[in-house]
């Protein structure tokens, strides 16, 4: 048993010994693959290869080559143009003394949009924002591989300002849905578009903010924040992780030159995918009404009514005659709960009650001075939303 012993310990002194001498003269030896399991050349801190379709490469080491190259075919190029509007002095002779060729160009020349859209399903359906074709006459799409199409209105949410359209053209590009309930600050992203009109542009960053609301943008808002550069042009374009799965449909940025600052807003794929979903099937999106006129809870105006809460929605008018007014919620009481969905702000108000659906009762909870109730309210369908210039 000794001489067994013996013999071990010089067995592992002797590895040792050649395991220093190896690390020591010849360390790339020991280099062939780390202990994370990544191959040599890859740290942690580099992105990930991502598995394409057959035929396709992966992304290189620090390169999102890959993810563009998966993402980009179903990104599409959209231009919406709009019969100009009658000039009412247009068959006024002194009109056109005066005006010459520039009236008639006035009376002929359409009004040209420029946006993005992306390519969801092989049927040929598309979305994009509202914005970017609203009230067009004639849609057109331009496809990365040169082909042209006009496209169909399928249906238009501008609460969302989502828009679904569809072309006819075989083997389409599809893009691939991301998860966005597991996207976090900080993640990588691609914004791909059309800025400008210059053509299809891929650029990167990352996650800046989730959940974005309170912008004015938007009826319902909830968005990605990403410091990718988003231009005028981008709109309705594709914002991509780094294995180029959908996030996003790119809608707004913050700025001050008409330029991208860095900071830019792109509309969840979950929300986008559900508003499609319903314009598709039954040509519109069902969401519930109370008919209320919503307030951010302040501590100022806890403190002034003698609140024993301080986060809620405040109701500052109620629509006579409406669900709420039918269930009992009066102005000046504060929702806490919506069903069995805590609510601090207006976004999640709105959000909340468009969850529920119409003709089934809803209890809400609410704070009316120092008591706390519960009321049942029958929720009615949201009236549609008018047309942006009619708000």
């Amino acid at each position: 048993m000794r001489r067994t012993w013996l013999i071990f310990s010089q067995a592992v002194t002797v590895a040792v010994a050649v395991l220093f001498v190896i690390a020591t003269l010849k360390p790339d030896w020991l280099q062939r693959r780390t202990t994370s399991g990544l191959p040599a050349g890859i740290s942690i801190n580099a992105v990930q290869p991502v598995a394409l379709g057959r035929g396709e490469a992966l992304n290189a080491p620090n390169s999102y080559s890959g993810a563009a190259k998966r993402a980009t075919p179903a990104v599409v190029s959209i231009t919406a143009s709009k019969a100009p509007p009658r000039n009412p002095h247009g068959n006024d002779p002194w009109f056109q003394f005066f005006f010459g060729d520039r009236a008639r160009q006035m009376q002929t020349e359409p009004q040209i949009g420029l946006g993005s859209g992306v390519i969801v399903s092989p049927e040929g359906y598309l979305l994009t924002n509202n914005h970017v074709i609203e009230g067009a006459d004639e849609i057109e799409v331009q496809l990365s591989d040169g082909r042209r199409s006009r496209a169909k209105v399928v249906g238009t949410d501008p609460d969302t300002d989502i828009a679904v359209l569809k072309v006819t053209l075989d083997k389409l590009p599809v893009i691939t849905f991301g998860n966005t309930d597991s996207l976090q600050v900080g993640d990588v992203v691609l914004a791909i578009g059309n800025p400008f009109g210059v053509g299809q542009t891929v650029t990167s960053g990352i996650v800046s903010a989730l959940g974005r609301n309170q912008l004015g943008i938007n009826i319902f808002e909830n968005f990605i924040q990403t410091d990718a550069a988003i231009n005028p042009g981008n709109s309705g374009g594709a914002l991509v992780d780094a294995s180029g799965n959908l996030l996003g449909i790119n809608t707004a940025i913050y700025s001050r030159t008409g330029g991208s600052l860095g900071i830019g807003f792109a509309i969840p794929v979950s929300t986008a995918r559900q508003v499609m979903e319903g314009l598709v099937k039954d040509g519109q999106v069902t969401r519930g009404w109370i008919g209320v006129e919503p307030r951010d809870l302040t501590p100022e105006i806890a403190e002034t009514f003698n609140l024993p809460i301080k986060e809620g929605v405040l109701i500052t008018g109620v629509l006579q005659e409406g669900p709420a007014s039918a269930g009992g919620i009066r102005p000046g009481d504060v929702v806490v709960k919506v069903a069995d969905t805590p609510v601090t702000n207006t976004s999640q108000l709105l959000t909340a009650v468009a969850a529920l659906k119409p003709n089934a009762a809803a209890v809400i909870a609410v704070q009316r001075g120092d008591k706390a109730l519960q009321v049942k309210v029958t929720v009615a369908q949201r009236p549609k939303a008018p047309p942006r210039h009619e708000r």
